[in-house]
């Protein structure tokens, strides 16, 4: 074969080998070398490496958060009665050679073994508690102590538990309408009793106002009385002093006055004796006499 001929095959030998030899790492990857079915080497960052072809052979695994939707199954709380849990949990890769020897490096296998786990962790937590408790008081430190506890159990499958969620707690039928009937018995007696406070602070309240009501009224009727008793005073002392200055101008008024509201109409009768002191101005109208 001519020399120029076999270059080229050379080449393009060379270039199959060297795609075979080279391999890449993503940060979204964890990867193990496996040199005819032995792992060599499971510590690569992300990046570009080199293999030898034929001989060695490279797995990858998605080191990326998994999520495991576990089914929901039900669980006896410490007085005995059911609950039905529906939780999820988010989970990694941590140690990728020790994933791959206990799970063969199968997602679902993985799945199966954590739903084991979770399952085992929410029996031990809701035993320890009552309804009430997993329901309404203690369901965030529930979810922390499995978090906790499954990270110890999947650290021997090389998984890194990210976190553990409780999405649901339903109650069978049966005890719903129990746990229902319950509450909505307390609910009416915390009512009862707020309602008694309303009332009583009510009635307090009321009672403050009426008290305070009187004791305005009785100092508005004393400062009434003094107002009036002053200017009955004062008009007294006016009507005294206009007197004093023309006794006969103030006995003239008084009797226009008078005159003035007893024929208040034409048909008005009025009868009197003639001489009359009503009348004593009509007797006198040129002047009462002088006194001798």
């Amino acid at each position: 074969m001519p020399q120029n001929k076999v270059w080229p095959i050379i080449l393009v030998g060379l270039l199959v080998v060297l795609a075979f030899a080279i391999f890449t790492v993503h940060e979204r990857e964890k990867a193990m070398l496996f040199q005819l079915g032995k792992v060599v080497r499971a510590d690569y960052t992300p990046g570009l490496y080199l293999k030898v072809p034929f001989f060695q052979n490279v797995r990858k695994f998605d080191a990326r958060i998994q999520y495991l939707d576990a089914a929901p199954e039900p669980f006896l709380t410490s007085e005995k009665k059911n609950v039905l849990v529906d939780a999820f949990v988010k989970w990694r890769i941590d140690d990728v050679e020790r994933y791959f020897t206990s799970t063969g490096g199968n997602v679902a296998r993985a799945n199966a073994r954590l739903e084991q786990l979770i399952r085992r962790g929410l029996k031990d937590e809701f035993g320890k508690r009552t309804v009430q408790e997993v329901v309404a008081g203690e369901r965030a430190n529930i979810m922390d102590i499995l978090t906790v506890t499954l990270n110890e159990s999947a650290s021997e499958f090389g998984i890194d538990i990210v976190d553990v969620r409780v999405k649901r707690i339903d109650l069978p039928p049966e005890i719903s309408s129990s746990v229902y009937r319950r509450m909505a018995a307390e609910r009416q007696r915390v009512a009862r009793e707020l309602r008694a406070q309303g009332n009583e602070e009510a009635k307090r309240i009321r009672a403050r106002a009426e008290r305070e009501r009187e004791v305005i009224l009785a100092e508005a009727d004393r400062d009434a009385q003094q107002t009036r008793g002053q200017g009955d005073a004062k008009a007294a002392e006016t009507y005294a002093n206009a007197y004093n200055q023309n006794p006969e101008f103030f006995a003239l008024s008084r009797s226009l006055n008078a005159y003035k509201n007893t024929f208040t109409d034409r048909s008005d009768v009025l009868l009197l004796q003639p001489d009359s002191d009503f009348f004593q101005y009509f007797r006198y109208l040129e002047g009462p006499p002088k006194s001798q």
